[in-house]
C-alpha cells in the first residue's frame, strides 16, 4: 500500500474516532415537545409560545421547540403534565401551580385563600427566598425550572347573581380546575364544587352543568365567557397561580453549557412578557384599566370587594387555610407570611 494510501486511511479513521465526540455534543433532537394549558390569545399561552420562539430562533434552529396547546399531549388533562415530564412524553412545559399541586404539595402554598393580598404580596413571593426554595423542591422532582410568570389572580364570575358576601356563595356550582383545597374553599362558602378540566368548562357553561367559575380576567375575556351566561364577576383576588417555566432534566442534561443559558435566558425574558401581559389592562396603581371596562362594555357586572369585604371572605375561608397551611408546610408558610408583611410595610 502506498504512503498516500495509507495517510488517507489514516486520517479518515482519525476523523472517524473523532465523530462520535462531536456528534454527542450536539445531536439534539429534530424537535422538543413544549405543553401548555389553553392556546393564543391568553397569557398563559403566549409565554409558552414566546418561550419555544424564542429558544428555537436564538438558536439558529438547533433546538427546535414546538408547541402542543391545549394540554393536548396529555389528552387535555393538565393535572398529568408533570407526570408526562417525568415519563418523557414532555420535553418543556409551562406548568400552572395549581396543576401540579396535587404532586408538589409546597406549590400549594399559592392557593391557600386570601394569602396574597395584591401583586406587590406575588411579587415578593417568586422573587423572594420562597420562590428560590420552591425551584429547589422542583428540581427534586426531575425537572429543572427556570422561571416564574403569573396566570393571575382568579376571580370568581357566575350566572345568577352579584356576589359580594359568602352568603351569595350558597348553593352556586362552581367549576374549579384541580386541587382538593379548592373543595374545601368552595364547600367551607357554602357552594358545590365541581373539578373538570379546562377543555370541558366551556360546555359545562353552556349547558348549565355548572353556574360559575373562576379564571384570571384576561381568560375571561379571551373565551368570551360573557357569552356563556357568566353575566356576574366579583374582583376577590383570592388567590394567584404562578406559573413554572420547566423543562425535563433528560433533556437539561443534553444541552452544552452555552445552550442551557440560552434556553434560561429565554424562559426568563418569555416570563417578564407573560406577567406583563397578565396584568395588562387591570387598572393596577391607577393604570390602565381597559380589561374592566371591556367586561362592563360586554354587560357583565363587575362587583369589586372592599378590604372589609374581603376579609369577610377569608375569614370564612380560614379553617382552610389552616388545615392545608400543614400540608403545604407550616415552615414555607410563616416565611410566605413575612414576606408579605415586609413587602405590605
Amino acid at each position: 500500500m502506498g504512503a498516500s494510501r495509507r495517510s488517507l486511511l489514516l486520517g479518515a479513521a482519525g476523523a472517524g474516532l473523532a465523530l462520535p465526540y462531536a456528534a454527542r455534543a450536539q445531536q439534539y433532537r429534530p424537535e422538543y415537545k413544549l405543553s401548555v394549558v389553553g392556546n393564543r390569545p391568553i397569557p398563559f399561552a403566549e409565554g409558552a409560545f414566546q418561550w419555544a420562539e424564542l429558544v428555537t430562533q436564538r438558536s439558529g434552529g438547533r433546538i427546535n421547540v414546538k408547541v402542543y396547546p391545549g394540554s393536548q399531549l396529555v389528552g387535555g388533562d393538565q393535572t398529568r403534565e408533570l407526570v408526562a415530564m417525568r415519563q418523557g412524553v414532555i420535553d418543556f412545559s409551562v406548568f400552572s401551580t395549581i396543576n401540579i399541586a396535587p404532586q408538589v404539595r409546597e406549590v400549594g402554598l399559592f392557593q391557600l385563600p386570601f394569602l396574597m393580598p395584591d401583586h406587590k404580596a406575588f411579587d415578593a413571593l417568586i422573587r423572594g427566598e420562597v420562590g428560590r426554595d420552591i425551584f429547589g423542591v422542583m428540581e427534586r422532582r426531575e425537572v429543572v425550572p427556570l422561571a416564574w410568570g403569573e396566570n393571575g389572580f382568579r376571580e370568581i364570575s357566575n350566572s345568577k347573581h352579584a356576589i359580594r358576601t359568602p352568603a351569595d356563595m350558597r348553593g352556586l356550582k362552581i367549576r374549579f380546575a384541580a386541587g382538593a383545597i379548592f373543595t374545601d374553599i368552595y364547600q367551607a362558602l357554602g357552594a358545590n364544587p365541581v373539578q373538570m378540566s379546562f377543555a370541558d368548562l366551556q360546555p359545562a357553561l353552556s349547558t348549565g352543568a355548572v353556574d360559575g367559575q373562576e379564571n384570571p380576567i384576561n381568560l375571561f375575556l379571551a373565551f368570551r365567557m360573557d357569552t356563556l351566561a357568566q353575566k356576574h364577576l366579583t374582583v376577590w383576588n383570592y388567590v394567584n397561580d404562578p406559573l413554572i417555566f420547566c423543562l425535563s432534566r433528560t433533556v437539561w442534561n443534553s444541552f452544552n453549557d452555552a445552550d442551557k443559558q440560552l434556553v434560561r435566558e429565554c424562559a426568563e425574558e418569555a416570563g417578564r412578557n407573560q406577567i406583563a401581559l397578565t396584568r395588562r389592562g387591570l387598572g393596577l396603581d391607577g393604570g390602565d384599566d381597559a380589561s374592566i371596562r371591556e367586561l362592563r362594555t360586554r354587560g357583565v357586572e363587575v362587583t369589586a370587594l372592599t378590604a372589609a369585604e374581603k376579609a369577610a371572605f377569608a375569614q370564612a375561608t380560614r379553617p382552610v387555610y389552616d388545615k392545608w397551611a400543614q400540608t403545604v408546610g407550616a415552615d414555607l408558610v410563616r416565611k410566605a407570611e413575612a414576606a408579605i408583611r415586609a413587602a405590605s410595610a
